[in-house]
């Protein structure tokens, strides 16, 4: 499904990904994240008990076969990434509530996504599961750039600001890079796969979106930073799920459970700008409305 050159191709660009995202942190981050216990609990909460429980229950309503179900459980079991804070950057977020976010599910990955694979697709039958093992091998070997990021950060400011900037845009390259090549070259594939592969793939990040807003607002978190969390929830790794699908799956097994990530990395784009664009508007509306409010009041005044 992928050639050699462009799995090694995107091998090298998700270790390009992950220096940027250490770039985005500082030893800081670190403390500051754990005296802010409610944008941890969120974090840790959206990423590896919601997101996860969605891809497992949308396998589950689609009756996706083993292969797609893995994909898709997989996916939803992922960390978000700097691409999410790049979303709700555009859509003026909350941004240090994006990146907190960003923080606690890259600190916890190793040791959470597996065990939340392992839980949801538990079910499956056959050779189709992912060994957690593998998971964390993948993570740890990112681990190392996204460590390397953080001093050089900690060496120049400047130079990890952008760092951080390039690792976010080449998430979105990374996509763009698949739809240009991968596309054209399985249009056949595309064009014969069923029509619940694609509710699957896309509804993973819509109902990510909804179901992440919803909790904001249940934890009592006001609108801006629950349509903040509700792109952190629906915004996966997509390029990491590909990388762990390549380097666990070989020949026509690979190719089948490697379709959701590939699809969900090509529509997540689409609908998070979508998505973005509405929340930006709404948020002007939101301050347009309390200029004029303040305007208001001095008039009366």
């Amino acid at each position: 499904m992928l050639t050699d050159t462009e799995t090694r191709l995107l091998g090298v660009m998700m270790m390009v990904i992950m220096l940027g995202m250490g770039a985005s942190l500082t030893f800081k981050d670190f403390a500051i994240a754990l005296r802010k216990p409610a944008g941890v609990g969120i974090g840790l909460i959206t990423t590896y008990v919601l997101t996860p429980m969605v891809g497992y229950l949308l396998a589950t309503a689609l009756k996706l076969p083993p292969a797609y179900a893995v994909g898709l459980i997989l996916m939803a079991c992922l960390p978000g990434g700097t691409t999410s804070n790049i979303f709700n950057y555009f859509s003026k977020g909350v941004l240090s509530l994006s990146i907190l976010m960003t923080i606690v599910s890259t600190l916890f990955a190793v040791l959470l996504v597996p065990l939340a694979l392992k839980l949801f697709s538990s079910g499956i039958e056959g050779e189709w599961q992912i060994p957690p093992g593998n998971v964390a091998q993948v993570l740890v070997v990112l681990l190392v750039p996204t460590v390397i990021g953080m001093l050089l950060r900690k060496w120049n400011a400047n130079v990890g600001a952008v760092l951080e900037m390039l690792g976010g845009l080449l998430g979105i390259v990374v996509i763009v890079f698949l739809i240009v090549s991968w596309v054209p070259r399985n249009f056949g594939l595309l064009a014969t796969t069923p029509a619940e592969v694609y509710i699957g793939a896309i509804g993973l990040g819509l109902v990510g979106f909804l179901v992440g807003y919803a909790f904001a607002r249940l934890v009592r978190q006001d609108k801006r930073r629950s349509r903040t969390i509700a792109l952190e929830t629906g915004i996966q790794n997509g390029p990491l799920g590909v990388l762990i699908v390549l380097l666990t799956f070989e020949g026509t097994r690979q190719q089948e459970v490697l379709l959701i990530p590939v699809l969900y990395s090509l529509f997540i784009v689409l609908t998070s700008s979508v998505v973005t664009i509405w929340f930006r508007r709404i948020t002007l509306r939101e301050e347009e409305a309390r200029d004029n409010a303040k305007i208001g009041a001095v008039t009366a005044a």
